[in-house]
């Protein structure tokens, strides 16, 4: 037995039930890419569950398969990680399946890169005083920049990854709309995915649900079918991205002032990246009343603190746009005062807002309001007229509270 079989033992979990269940999991795959059959088609391979499900499908489908997989980060770190299946072993998982299929596999060293563009933009978000996302930074830079390139240099005609998404198009314009399977919908780490780029990714998850991928991975047999998924941020193997942020950016442990809204100072803080907009523990401050972080002064060193109520934010501007709707850009949409759905969080629903045009930047306005919004988190934007379709989005500069 290999060590990779010691860690990851073959799952016990149930197959797809049916000869014909199996058979409407190709076929979806099929739907999904929309090309003859023999075309060739990247996989985006990362070692988990899905993507190698996307790969065998595709290959299961006829399709001339072509996995890739990335090497983001030092995956010898990850195996110091507790209770995660094959931590560390993503690589090997990704090969070792793709050897099973009989597809060419190719590891592609993207470390400095990804470094580049998601940890070290990571670090200065939370430095300025931002929250960022750096799994949407990944694939709106990596992913759907970069590897789409390699995709293409391979000579393929799409490239295929496990993110739970739907692509439709409709007249000459493709649309991403959510997954079938709304608790597992990604598209909002999507929202910047450009026009071009859904020209040519396939989404083959995008009708089925999680437990339906996990019996497509035991039918095949497929080790990583009980593979957990992943929890944290990929290169913060052990959850504590502080210490990760200390060691790259050390001035921002410097110490500074807690201060109240009403301008009281309250106290002393050990540096401005271990707080958060939102944030309730952690303050080591007490007037009486439950106290939160309501804004972060960089310049300053403050840490601002108020009541709940101070959360609830009217409005925000957006920077590094993207549009997926049918007006030319998002500007128009704007200036036209567009209705949207903007969801601020990925675990909060979105909602009701409409667009408009402040100083040159787009703005969100909220009809009621809305709790949770931080400077540097994305906010995606959703058709109220057909709340599946994501019609783009941005990353949120500025906020104003309710008054």
């Amino acid at each position: 037995m290999t060590l990779a079989e010691d860690i990851c033992p073959i799952p016990n979990i149930a197959p797809m039930s049916s000869v014909a269940d199996m058979a409407a999991a190709i076929a979806s795959a099929r739907a999904a890419v929309g090309l003859p059959l023999g075309s060739r088609v990247v996989a985006a391979m990362s070692g988990g569950v899905d993507s190698t499900v996307v790969a065998a499908l595709l290959h299961k489908a006829g399709y001339d398969v072509v996995g890739v997989t990335l090497q983001l980060y030092d995956h010898g770190a990850a195996l110091k990680k507790k209770g995660a299946c094959c931590a560390g072993q993503d690589i090997h998982d990704a090969r070792l399946a793709a050897e099973s299929m009989g597809i060419p596999h190719y590891v592609l060293d993207y470390e400095s890169r990804f470094r580049d563009a998601v940890i070290d933009q990571f670090a200065d978000s939370y430095l300025a005083g931002q929250t960022p996302v750096p799994c949407i930074r990944c694939n709106q830079t990596v992913k759907f920049r970069d590897l789409l390139d390699v995709a293409r240099d391979l000579g393929a005609e799409a490239m295929a990854t496990g993110h739970y998404v739907r692509r439709s198009v409709v007249g000459d314009r493709a649309q991403m709309r959510k997954a079938i399977d709304h608790s597992r919908d990604q598209s909002y780490f999507l929202f910047a995915t450009t026009a071009a780029q859904l020209d040519y990714l396939r989404f083959p998850l995008a009708d089925l649900e999680k437990t339906q991928v996990r019996g497509v991975a035991a039918e095949l047999g497929l080790r990583i079918a009980a593979k957990p998924d992943s929890q944290d941020i990929c290169f913060v193997p052990n959850g504590d991205y502080r210490t990760l942020i200390d060691k790259l950016r050390p001035q921002g442990r410097e110490a500074g002032e807690i201060v109240h809204m009403d301008g009281r100072v309250l106290g002393q803080h050990g540096g401005i990246t271990d707080y958060t907009i939102g944030q309730r523990r952690g303050l080591n401050v007490a007037v009486g009343e439950p106290l939160f972080v309501t804004r972060l002064d960089p310049a300053k060193r403050h840490v601002i603190v108020g009541p709940r109520e101070a959360l609830l934010t009217a409005s925000l501007t957006l920077d590094e746009t993207n549009w997926l709707g049918d007006e030319t850009d998002i500007a128009t949409a704007a200036a036209a005062g567009a209705p949207v759905l903007a969801r601020v969080r990925s675990t909060r629903p979105p909602s009701p807002a409409r667009l408009s045009m402040t100083e040159g930047a787009v703005a969100v306005t909220f009809v009621s309001g809305e709790e949770g919004v931080a400077p540097g988190q994305a906010c995606a934007l959703y058709d109220p007229a057909d709340p599946d379709r994501l019609l783009g989005g941005g990353f949120i500069r500025t906020t104003a509270a309710v008054v």
